[in-house]
């Protein structure tokens, strides 16, 4: 990579951002599509986001993506903001236009390009979602959106999985959601389930947890996602496998939520191959990680 002063920056703003993924990501596709563009991680500290965003626009940033834990608190420092963002609550990417920024979230589009490439469908599908943190919202939502036959929310705080089933079915126009505790697992109807686990139980380094360990369970799932990638395979997702079921952890949709970002930001098309050569850098990048911890 080389740095002049033609080189145009865009990063990822968080805190912390130590442990990102996203610039082997970013470079990775800047590299290949020959772009003169270099992707660095920006930690911001608490209360300074309205100002992280200015200082952005002001220094001629081409695109930000933004992570935990200011993914709803940047909203308001906004120029302008895409619709399924605003449905959803939360921008993880922001992108240059005329007077400041607009937001957008490709976590979302980014899993849902992720099932598709791995040949799951949500289409019809009966849904469970373990969780009702604002991740099990938005993919509450992607499901209603995508043609879920049946949306099941599972969250040890009733309240919060009704709360999210309620908006749904509002914004579905129908019965679509509905929510149970954690424990009600047993009295889930038949089997044959697409299970989306969105909490951050089974996450490094407490790798050997779940947040459900009945294997009763896991033989109603057909296939599983574990949102976690570190991680490469998850307890939830042993489990899952264990009684049959396929399964997959969170890596690919962090690429493509990056991928879907980067073609907002350049308007490159990134195809299969150079996404595979994306993904394999990332690998490399969580393997170096491991070594050091």
């Amino acid at each position: 990579m080389i740095i002049n002063g033609y080189t145009r920056t865009c990063g990822v703003m968080g805190n912390p951002v130590e442990h990102t993924m996203s610039p082997a990501i970013h470079n990775t596709l800047a590299e290949e599509l020959g772009e003169n563009l270099a992707y660095v991680p920006f930690r911001v500290p608490a209360g300074h986001v309205g100002e992280a965003v200015k200082g952005a626009f002001a220094l001629n940033l081409l695109g930000v993506n933004v992570t935990v834990p200011y993914k709803s608190e940047v909203i308001p420092f906004l120029k302008e903001i895409d619709p399924l963002a605003e449905t959803i609550g939360a921008v993880n990417t922001l992108v240059r236009a005329e007077g400041g920024f607009r937001g957008y979230n490709t976590d979302m589009p980014g899993l849902y390009r992720a099932m598709c490439e791995d040949g799951v469908a949500i289409e019809g599908e009966k849904m469970l979602i373990l969780g009702a943190g604002g991740v099990a919202r938005a993919v509450a939502i992607l499901a209603a959106q995508k043609g879920a036959e049946e949306i099941i929310l599972l969250n040890r705080t009733l309240e919060k999985a009704q709360k999210i089933a309620e908006e749904v079915n509002g914004l579905a126009g129908r019965q679509l959601a509905t929510a149970r505790e954690t424990g009600a697992y047993a009295s889930l109807p038949g089997d044959g389930y697409l299970a989306i686990q969105a909490t951050n139980v089974g996450m490094f380094p407490k790798t050997e947890e779940a947040v459900i360990e009945d294997a009763a369970f896991y033989e109603k799932i057909h296939t599983g996602y574990d949102l976690i990638f570190n991680p490469a395979e998850t307890r939830f997702m042993s489990l899952v496998k264990k009684s049959g079921g396929r399964a997959f952890n969170g890596l690919k949709m962090l690429l493509y939520q990056g991928i879907i970002a980067y073609e907002l930001w350049t308007g490159a098309e990134v195809d299969s191959d150079l996404a595979e050569k994306a993904y394999a850098e990332m690998k490399k990048a969580i393997a170096k990680q491991s070594d050091v911890q």
